[in-house]
């Protein structure tokens, strides 16, 4: 079982790309964000002759987060977090899995950038929204996979250059202090659960030659309930997409489970 999550910065203008994912890697479930698109035009006829259900939460022109998946989804839901400002930024949904009811919860965290605007109480107060969420769903489900573009560097290994971020809505600490309070949930990050302090970023600007460069950040993570760690096979930061021609500027991450 692959789980894929993607930050595909516009559906529709990505489709070609996506589309060449899914024909080369054959997720089974892809959790999409930044979907930039309302849900009436998304593409679901391209998913739907890949074999891939959508169930789209979508918003015109900014955010928006989506999951398709080649096996039935159950309980979607799109009231996670009531967002004050309306922004479409969670959907979650249950898989069926060797007999776990494993509850997918993908999410587009608010940049917060910059840090003297209200955009960054927005991120504070929507990620400690996210944390009672996800307390109230622990104590129900204790099989949970949240993923998806959190917009956080969790420890210096995680940039290419941490000095440049230390006043960063990405890295201040009190926004890793809340990434903390996820894991203290009884959830691991699941790449560094797997692969130490290796370098693993997922995001790479479109400026500067930070592609060519791999001056990239690590802002997309899966954060995975303990319970479900001795079924992790593997992360992996799938970089082939973001080498195409008009790429997203994050790649896929995915987890294998066995």
């Amino acid at each position: 079982m692959i789980i894929t999550s993607w930050n595909v910065n516009s559906v529709r203008a990505r489709i070609e790309n996506i589309k060449e994912y899914l024909q080369k890697f054959s997720p089974d479930v892809v959790m999409m964000q930044e979907i930039k698109t309302q849900d009436e035009t998304f593409p679901y006829d391209d998913f739907s002759a890949l074999d891939y259900e959508s169930h789209v939460f979508g918003q015109k022109s900014y955010n928006g987060v989506a999951i398709i998946s080649k096996h039935k989804l159950e309980n979607i839901r799109l009231d996670l977090i009531k967002d004050k400002l309306k922004q479409s930024r969670i959907i979650s949904a249950e898989l069926k899995y060797k007999k776990k009811n494993i509850q997918l919860v993908n999410i587009y965290t608010p940049n917060g950038n910059p840090v003297d605007t209200d955009k960054y109480t927005y991120k504070k107060e929507w990620l400690d929204t996210l944390i009672k969420q996800l307390k109230s769903l622990s104590k129900k489900n204790e099989n949970i996979i949240l993923a998806g573009d959190f917009n956080i560097l969790p420890s210096e290994e995680d940039a290419y250059n941490i000095k440049g971020f230390e006043d960063d809505a990405l890295y201040r600490l009190e926004i890793r202090k809340k990434f903390r309070e996820m894991i203290n949930l009884g959830f691991h990050d699941a790449y560094r659960h797997i692969h130490g302090e290796t370098e693993g970023y997922t995001y790479w600007d479109y400026m500067r030659g930070a592609w060519q460069k791999n001056n990239g950040l690590r802002i997309d993570h899966f954060l995975v309930s303990n319970s479900l760690l001795n079924i992790v096979k593997n992360v992996n930061i799938n970089k082939d997409p973001r080498g195409k021609e008009k790429p997203s500027d994050h790649t896929p991450i995915e987890i294998e489970l066995t």
